[in-house]
């Protein structure tokens, strides 16, 4: 007999937690090898964890929609059948106790909050920019924090940043009005001096002695009357609450812009070749492959031949460092049919031809369609391209995709009249003519780097082989 842990499984270098969404298993049920434990959520996609191993629930450790940080053991199982069923009903009153330590908030909840005045004057420059995990941010929402506030609450995680256990003591303080009156202190900056046990004390006795500065309820209604205008909308209208995956996509954005500069530059292509060559080839192609041959392929070929040419594009950024990825993985940004995006990943996308980049984008459109893509298909992205041309757009400013460094959008197909040169001089013919724009981390990418990949791109795709065999 033994006893296997079962982790949360890495999901991605930018994927730190996933939602416990469903368990499929509970403590005294038998589960194979890989057989579905639980469903997962992250903001990329839903999944199933299976077991890596063979044998008997005895422990679940995390609840259904519980936030588990990546590698935390979420469950055990026993190896073996005849000591099993023994095993489960006493290890299963272990889970209610494991997620209360999991969960309960510090006790010294009070002594943060005289630490939290000193953030305005200390560390507001340094907080600016600073990361929050997906945890974080979830219950900054579901708590009315917003980012100015979060800002000003103090870290005790590496570099500073805020851990579940900060946000959790200043809610509690906020909850009690702590936070608002020390925070209202004329001289933030001294309140760090009186952060010991007497002086605490002088603080909280002020706060509790009637007098009429200190006990004005003054701060308390700008607090509590942000949600307000949100809540006020008259007229004929529809309030919708986003969904789990929304929410996701929207903190995923917003910290995108948070973090890096966002440069975008612009150019167009003819490719008045690949239009023609698909156009003549797309029946023959499916009938000898059984694929459809679209314009995403072609595209990605393009841009896997442009990154080689400049490794720079195909990075992430680590603090200080840049990390230059060898392998070209590119993420292809797909619309589900609720509407909301996620971004399916080919995998070393360099080393496949025509023929085999359209086999993996065919069957990860399909896959994210049917939302059946496992963790791995989106995982590992170093570059992604979003065709914003698919819904008719000519162009877009696309959000990068963290923590990569780049975003290459495309826009819809136009036939257009265009100047050509030609040996007997310039004429004017309809050509087929795409925008393309390129958003950049500015940090890393400068506007000489940026504009140059962008137009190795178009180059390639005006060079496409109109006599290309399939």
């Amino acid at each position: 007999m033994a006893i296997v842990d079962l982790v949360m499984p890495k999901m991605g270098e930018s994927i730190m937690e996933a939602t416990v969404l469903k368990w499929h298993k509970r403590p005294g049920d038998t589960v194979k090898m890989d057989e579905t434990v639980l469903e997962i959520a992250t903001d990329k996609v839903d999944s199933e964890v299976p077991s890596t191993t063979a044998g008997t629930i005895t422990e679940i450790l995390f609840k259904e929609n519980d936030v588990v940080p990546v590698g935390t053991v979420i469950a055990r199982v026993e190896t073996g059948a005849v000591e099993a069923a023994h095993a489960a009903k006493p290890v299963h009153h272990a889970a209610p106790h494991h997620v209360a330590e999991v969960y309960k908030p510090a006790a010294a909840a009070p002594q943060p909050v005289v630490v939290a005045a000193s953030a305005p004057s200390m560390n507001a420059a340094q907080d600016a920019n600073r990361f929050y995990s997906p945890l974080v941010l979830n219950i900054a929402s579901k708590e009315g924090i917003s980012m100015s506030e979060l800002e000003h609450i103090p870290g005790t995680g590496n570099e500073g940043r805020v851990t579940k256990k900060d946000i959790l003591n200043y809610v509690e303080n906020r909850h009690s009005g702590a936070n608002t009156h020390t925070v209202a202190a004329p001289q933030p900056a001294e309140i760090v001096e009186l952060a010991i046990e007497p002086e605490i004390r002088v603080i909280e006795e002020t706060i509790i002695a009637p007098e009429p500065v200190v006990a004005k309820p003054a701060p308390q209604p700008v607090v509590q009357a942000a949600p307000q205008p949100a809540q006020s909308s008259g007229g004929n209208v529809e309030i919708i609450e986003m969904d789990r995956m929304r929410k996701l996509i929207a903190e995923h954005m917003v910290r995108s812009k948070a973090t890096a500069p966002h440069v975008t530059s612009f150019t167009e292509a003819d490719v008045t070749n690949i239009v023609r060559w698909r156009e003549k080839n797309k029946d023959q192609f499916e009938r000898k492959y059984g694929e459809k041959i679209t314009y995403t392929p072609i595209f990605i070929e393009a841009i896997t031949k442009c990154i080689r040419r400049f490794p720079m594009i195909n990075c992430s950024v680590d603090g200080e460092r840049i990390i230059v990825k060898k392998d070209i993985n590119i993420g292809m940004a797909t619309a589900l049919p609720s509407g909301n995006l996620i971004v399916p990943v080919i995998k070393n996308a360099d080393t496949r031809n025509l023929l085999g980049l359209s086999k993996e984008v065919n069957a990860l459109a399909g896959a994210a369609r049917a939302n059946k893509l496992k963790v791995d298909d989106t995982q590992g992205g170093t570059f992604t391209l979003t065709n914003v041309g698919t819904f008719g757009s000519l162009m877009g400013t696309p959000i990068i995709n963290q923590p990569q460094v780049a975003i290459l959008a495309v826009g819809s197909i136009k036939k257009r009249p265009v100047v050509l040169e030609t040996a007997e001089g310039d004429v004017i013919a309809v050509r087929h003519m795409m925008y393309l724009s390129l958003s950049y981390d500015h940090r890393i990418v400068d506007g000489s780097l940026g504009a140059s990949f962008l137009t190795a791109v178009a180059n390639e795709l005006e060079a496409f082989d109109i006599n290309r065999a399939i």
